[in-house]
């Protein structure tokens, strides 16, 4: 029987799943925006410019505009608002260290939105969130450092890390300069707790940011490194960055409903033996610049997914990933999804679509160790091809975890690397499948199907003009309607019901009826999606839309905690949260 803890955690993520009243989605996108645009009008503008080092709250009713690099720092707590706009100067970014707390809960009405300043002088009446325009880089971008295991020794790693798992096992957050200060660790991520919390990151969009550092060091969309599982991220969405979309290097944490859309490298990029799980994600190949190469501006992989570095060293990235839905390049993209450095991960219940190339790649390895010290195989590992044939229950001797099955928890059953019961669709390269079918994905036990011509499994699709930089073309999508058609409709499995996964029976991030990009995103607001939307109700804990005296009980049982029951978003289940509960008693609108 699951624990009094993990059943609250599950009813907590249950709550957030698509609602059940369905609404016409521009008439609430609207009716957002003219509530947000109250909510700012005339908002005096508050310059960030030095580390956040005491707790501190941003409000909804001043517009917060980083100067330069900032640092949340000294274990403090940063709680932002609901419907807070934190609109930047080129180059500013936040970053929260180790051992400090990020609380940043938005909501379906209010979301919490990361953006430019530039990009927030375009909001007027006409567009209360601008349009989408073809930039990026306009300001820089969220990092979270924690201190979970990561995998990191030997060439460009610090000189104490170790091949075996070790808690003073360390690296520098790409993207991020120290001050160069003896003792200054403000960039670091990484350690030894698997369940360490950063804090929670609930409806935030992040918007035309990726400040370029120099040669290959370029901030991502959204950066995580070392992050434990007890750190909560759900309804994430990156638009528009020049470099990859989020980035996860190590840790445990989960995510769940992310929307990443026109990014200028890789979308999903996961390294250094992230060991989580996701669900209910959307990535949308494109571009961020024109004219931009491949890799700063021009979409590369949809995910990319490496072991650790060098890839004999443990934790080693080990994912499982239900419900996901790529939309790829169809006129001269990239690889749906790529693999190096021992890398594992299972892909179930999902649709890969439109992709320009292979929906596989072995691409081995990164290149970062010298002397062949890298990709599958290396010193005792398993091959590629033993990869894909070895249960997620056998662990590697190499270099391991002394109990190999607590540290490795993100995949239940199935191999190492599998993709089951998913959908493809018009990847018409002519390698597109070569991978694939060399490792059985098609074989009749993996339920995967290839659907024909005229059967898409998503409900519609519309692209724009061309655009080329090179020899890539990108074909940027302009509107896409992502709810599940066909053989995305109806799934043979579904993710295991846990204190995470929800049991959904259909392939791809979004079922038939109910799309979560409703109201809050950037691709809803500029009218690039539309479907059903839902009017949310915070307070119904149990999710049978009534609130009532089971979600009462379950508050109390809560209360003094942070995260489920924390229904106003300010860190702890208290007298405030239940106020809200008796005054939205009674059934849900």
């Amino acid at each position: 029987m699951l624990s009094p803890r993990i059943r609250l955690r599950n009813f907590y993520q249950e709550r957030f799943d698509p609602m059940k009243t369905a609404t016409n989605t521009l008439a609430l996108t609207a009716a957002i925006g003219a509530s947000m645009i109250g909510s700012v009008a005339g908002a005096a503008e508050v310059l960030v410019s030095s580390d956040i080092t005491v707790s501190t709250t941003w409000t909804k009713n001043n517009v917060y505009n980083l100067q330069g690099a900032r640092y949340l720092t000294n274990g403090a707590t940063l709680t932002i608002e609901a419907g807070t706009i934190i609109a930047s100067d080129l180059g500013g970014s936040l970053a929260v260290t180790r051992g400090a707390r990020l609380n940043c809960v938005g909501n379906a009405q209010e979301p919490i939105i990361f953006t430019s300043k530039v990009d927030y002088a375009t909001w007027n009446a006409t567009n209360p969130r601008g349009q989408w325009r073809a930039t990026a880089n306009e300001w820089g971008n969220l990092t979270i450092c924690g201190n979970a295991y990561i995998g990191k020794y030997g060439q460009g790693a610090v000189a104490t890390n170790t091949a075996a798992p070790n808690a003073g096992n360390y690296a520098n957050m790409e993207g991020l300069v120290s001050s160069g200060t003896p003792g200054d660790t403000r960039t670091f991520y990484g350690g030894g707790n698997d369940n360490d919390s950063s804090g929670a990151l609930r409806f935030v969009s992040l918007r035309y940011g990726g400040k370029v550092v120099g040669l290959g060091n370029e901030l991502n969309g959204l950066s995580l490194g070392g992050i434990g599982r007890d750190t909560v991220i759900d309804h994430i969405e990156i638009m528009n960055n020049v470099d990859d979309g989020i980035e996860i290097w190590g840790g445990t944490v989960n995510l769940k409903y992310f929307s990443i859309w026109n990014i200028g490298d890789d979308s999903f990029d996961l390294d250094q033996g992230w060991r989580g799980q996701g669900q209910f994600g959307l990535i949308v190949s494109g571009y961020s610049i024109a004219g931009a190469s491949s890799g700063s501006g021009f979409c590369d992989s949809a995910i990319e997914v490496d072991g650790a570095e060098k890839s004999d060293a443990q934790p080693v990235t080990t994912v499982a990933l239900y419900n996901m839905t790529l939309v790829g390049q169809p006129a001269s993209g990239k690889a749906a999804t790529k693999f190096r450095d021992n890398a594992r991960m299972q892909i179930n219940n999902s649709i890969l679509m439109d992709s320009g190339k292979e929906v596989i790649k072995n691409d081995n390895t990164d290149g970062e160790a010298t002397g062949g010290q890298t990709g599958y195989g290396y010193n005792g590992t398993l091959t590629w091809a033993d990869t894909w044939t070895t249960n997620y229950n056998v662990y590697s001797a190499v270099n391991a975890f002394a109990s190999p099955s607590a540290a490795y928890t993100a995949q239940s059953s199935g191999k190492l690397i599998q993709y089951t019961d998913n959908v493809f669709f018009n990847n018409t390269n002519a390698a597109a499948y070569t991978e694939a079918a060399a490792r059985g994905v098609f074989a009749a036990a993996n339920n995967n199907v290839l659907a024909t011509a005229g059967s898409s499994p998503i409900a519609s699709i519309t692209r724009g003009p061309s655009v080329t930089s090179g020899s890539v073309i990108v074909q940027p999508v302009i509107f896409l309607d992502p709810l599940a058609r066909n053989d995305a409709a109806t799934s043979v499995g579904s993710a295991p019901a846990t204190s995470f996964f929800t049991a959904a029976n259909y392939r791809g991030a979004f079922s038939s009826t109910e799309n979560w990009l409703c109201g809050w995103t950037a691709a809803s607001q500029y009218g690039y999606t539309s479907s059903n939307c839902a009017a949310p109700c915070l307070a119904d804990l149990n999710g049978d839309r009534v609130v009532g005296g089971p979600d009462l009980g379950l508050l109390l049982g809560a209360w003094g905690g942070s995260g489920f029951g924390d229904i106003d978003g300010d860190g702890v289940v208290g007298g405030s949260d239940l106020g809200g509960l008796l005054g939205a008693w009674g059934a849900c609108p």
